[in-house]
Order: structure tokens, then sequence, then C-alpha cells
């Protein structure tokens, strides 16, 4: 009788990564009226430490411009680590791109609130953000780009089987 291996899920440690912020077109741009546009980039990252654990970096840059002017960038990498045992490859893969940076977010979404507002702007508050619809999107362009090279690579094969 086989034994199922138990799964296991859990975290070591949360952490920021690295923390920047800069606001090159101060004292100026607090003169100036303030209609600002702004930006916010997301990436996650993920990489195997040792059996079973996991390191985990989501990584939030909001840059805020004022005409043509930067009034501030701002990124955070918050990171963890994370013990996780006893799911097959697809459900590490779910666990890695959406579980993880669901726990990590928050604290990131944070920092950048805590950062902008120490550096003299308006709070800024990150709208949440839907990992599993991303994790979805990033798994169906891989498999479109496969799907594609694969087609390339039969229409080759095709070719030189012509000639």
């Amino acid at each position: 009788m086989s034994e199922t291996p138990k799964q296991a899920f859990a975290i070591q440690k949360i952490y920021t990564k690295d923390i920047s912020f800069e606001s090159p077109n101060t004292p100026a741009i607090f003169t100036a009226g303030f209609q600002p546009q702004l930006g916010v980039d997301l990436n996650v990252k993920s990489q195997k430490l040792e059996d079973n654990v996991y390191h985990v970096m989501v990584r939030v840059t909001a840059t805020t411009k004022v005409e043509d002017k930067t009034a501030f960038l701002c990124e955070v990498e918050q990171a963890g680590i994370f013990t996780i045992s006893g799911f097959d490859d697809a459900q590490l893969s779910y666990i890695l791109g959406v579980q993880c940076p669901n726990t990590l977010f928050p604290y990131a979404r944070e920092a950048v609130s805590d950062l902008v507002t120490r550096g003299g702007f308006p709070q800024l508050l990150v709208e949440p953000v839907n990992f599993e619809a991303m994790y979805h999107n990033h798994m169906q362009q891989q498999q479109a780009q496969t799907e594609e090279a694969s087609e390339d690579s039969d229409a080759e094969q095709t070719e030189a089987t012509k000639q």
C-alpha cells in the first residue's frame, strides 16, 4: 500500500529584499499643480533554494509623472521563503505563481504607501492584484509560444522534406 505524500505549505520568512524611492524633481515639483499620471509595474519571480524550499519575490514599481517630469519612482521587492512539499508540478507552479504572491503583496503595498507618504506625496494605495488571472494569462502565453514553436518546427521539417 503506497502512502500519499503529505502536503505542506509553510512560510519560513517574509522580508523586504530591496527598497528604492527617488523624487528627482523636488522641491520644484511640490510647487506645481499636482495632476499626476501613475504607472505601476508588477513582477513575480520564484526559484528553488533546496528540496521543498522556495524563494518568491514580488516587485512593485510605481512611477508618477507630472506633465513630463518624474514626481517619484518607488520600487519595492518583497520576498519570502516558503516550504512547499507533497504537490505535483502543476500544483507547485500554481502555489508559486498565485498563493505565495498573494501572501507577499499586502506587505509590498504597505511599503509603497509608506515610502510615498514619507516622500511628501499624497498616499498611494496600490490596487489589489488578481494573481490567479495573471498566472493563467502567463500559462496561456507560454502554451501559445510552445505551439507556435512546434508549428514552425513542423513547417521547417516539411520544407526540408520537399527539397
